[in-house]
This record gives structure tokens, C-alpha cells and sequence, in this order.
């Protein structure tokens, strides 16, 4: 992005040029592999952003052409972590994720799991931290499609889980 378009675009506008519309995220990956393109994706909820995510997301970007990565509605969040999160709402977290240059695209799910969503991508890489294993419920749909998953280590410290402990401890 030049200067000149940078400072034509509004901070919304510059977010939401990166945002695929679940309802739109089919034809899109067809387009960008039409054009031989090849994806990866990384998905999470990515709820109090901090440099373990960022990490995880550089690691993603080095995997394919295009990194799309999917985050977690705050339904499925609330479903899956805690009625209390998530403590960043989802357009907030879009606009975060669409500030980093090494990400080209996100978009978002609704289910607690991103199985659906990865059989309408069809990624050639899935990325995932290496908690989960090459096990990881995301690994049999994207194997069927082709892809392949590959694993990143985890930043020790630099969970969210960790860091809002932290955060109670100091309140105490």
C-alpha cells in the first residue's frame, strides 16, 4: 500500500478491504486459486491480541501465497470458552487482524469448530499450534481436501488464558 492510498482510506474502509464475508468466501478462494495461488489458513479466536498470536500468524504467512485466517464469532466463543468472553467483540478483532501486513484476508465463523469452514476452503496448508497435534479435529477435513497441517510451537507465557491470570493476580 502506497502512501497516497493511505491516506485516501479511512480506517474503516483500510480494515474491511481485507474482510471476506462468510457468504463470500467460497468464490473468493476460487478466484485467488484460479490464479494459482496457494492458502493457508489459521483460525482462533484471537481475543486479547498479543505476541503469541502474532507469532503463530507470521509463522502461517510463510506457508502459502495468501493467509486467510478465520476467527471465532462471539457466539462460538462464548459456546466453547465462557459466557464471559469474548472480551474483544469480533469487529474489533477483524479490524486488528486486517492492521497486519502478513495477513491478506480474514473472515469469520460461526460454529465452535472450524471443519465447515475449512471444507468450503480447501486450504493447502492449515496451520496450528502444536498444543493441538497433527491430530487435531481440523486435520481429517483439510487431508481430504489435499492439504496438509502444519504445526507451530507455542510462546511459553503467552496464552490469552495466561495473560488474563495474570491480570487477576494483580487485581488481588
Amino acid at each position: 500500500m502506497t502512501i497516497s492510498r493511505k491516506t485516501e482510506q479511512n480506517w474503516n474502509a483500510a480494515c474491511k478491504a481485507k474482510w471476506i464475508v462468510p457468504d463470500e468466501l467460497e468464490q473468493r478462494v476460487a478466484e485467488l486459486k484460479s490464479r494459482g495461488l496457494s492458502i493457508a489458513t489459521l483460525n482462533g479466536s484471537f481475543d486479547l491480541l498479543h505476541a503469541g498470536h502474532l507469532y503463530i500468524i507470521f509463522e502461517a504467512a510463510k506457508q502459502a501465497d495468501i493467509l486467510i485466517v478465520a476467527l471465532n464469532s462471539d457466539s462460538s466463543i462464548q459456546k466453547y470458552k465462557s459466557p464471559k468472553r469474548p472480551i474483544v467483540p469480533l469487529e474489533y478483532r477483524l479490524e486488528l487482524l486486517s492492521a497486519i501486513s502478513f495477513i491478506d484476508f480474514v473472515t469469520w465463523f460461526d460454529e465452535t469448530d472450524p471443519r465447515a469452514l475449512l471444507a468450503k476452503i480447501c486450504p493447502d496448508v492449515h496451520v496450528n499450534g502444536a498444543e493441538y497435534g497433527h491430530a487435531c479435529i481440523e486435520a481429517d477435513t483439510v487431508k481430504a481436501h489435499g492439504g496438509r497441517v502444519h504445526l507451530v510451537d507455542r510462546i511459553p507465557g503467552l496464552a490469552t488464558s495466561e495473560i488474563i491470570e495474570k491480570v487477576h493476580r494483580l487485581c488481588d
